[in-house]
């Protein structure tokens, strides 16, 4: 049985529009599936990345074109410009790992209410009440958002350290077996193929 690490970032557009396809892509091939939300830039500083808002003009309309394009091609809803963008992405990455850790709701829907939120829904995904939303709407314990913050801050910043470690440098960034790696929202089909046993 294949596993799946998969870095993301709940500020990052195209960890929004996965939708949920890796959960399905898993599903359909019976791979387990371990979610590792990271900080996207504190990555972006450990792997010779660059913040948005620091590149070059170019690569800023390229990536704009570029995710409008693919929202489309998902069939998503998509503000290119979310009024509470960037935020604090720890709050909602705490919650993602407690959540992971206590079970009992849909970990890819919770996932996707928190980047929709931000991408779409013009929310804060930094304050509790949003994230608490975003647990009761996948079949969690609204009580999540602020549970056991400690251990979930440690597990968030060991997820940025083994990420480095594993060779990923953006999200969402896929790990099969701790081997082969796959960047970008624009990869699933890639990886679908790869647990398909085609690539």
């Amino acid at each position: 049985m294949a596993h799946i690490d998969y870095y993301l970032a709940t500020i990052s557009p195209f960890t929004y529009m996965n939708g949920t396809r890796v959960e399905q892509i898993a599903k359909a091939h019976g791979a387990t599936l371990t979610y590792k939300p990271l900080d996207i830039m504190g990555l972006f500083g450990a792997t010779g990345g660059t913040p948005p808002k620091d590149r070059h003009i170019n690569r800023q309309e390229y990536r704009l074109q570029d995710m409008a394009r693919r929202a489309k091609l998902a069939g998503l809803p998509l503000n290119l410009k979310p009024a509470h963008w960037p935020t604090n992405m720890a709050p909602s990455s705490y919650a993602i790992i407690a959540a992971q850790n206590a079970g009992g709701g849909d970990l890819g829907a919770f996932v996707h209410a928190l980047t929709r939120s931000c991408w779409a829904d013009e929310k804060d995904i930094s304050q509790t009440d949003v994230i608490a939303a975003c647990l009761t709407e996948a079949g969690f314990d609204a009580g999540l958002a602020e549970a056991d913050m400690v251990n979930s801050a440690d597990t968030y910043a060991r997820n940025l350290e083994e990420g480095v470690a594993a060779g990923v440098f953006g999200a969402p960034f896929f790990i099969v077996d701790g081997t082969e790696r796959f960047w970008g929202q624009d990869r699933l089909d890639d990886l679908d193929a790869f647990l398909a046993g085609k690539l």
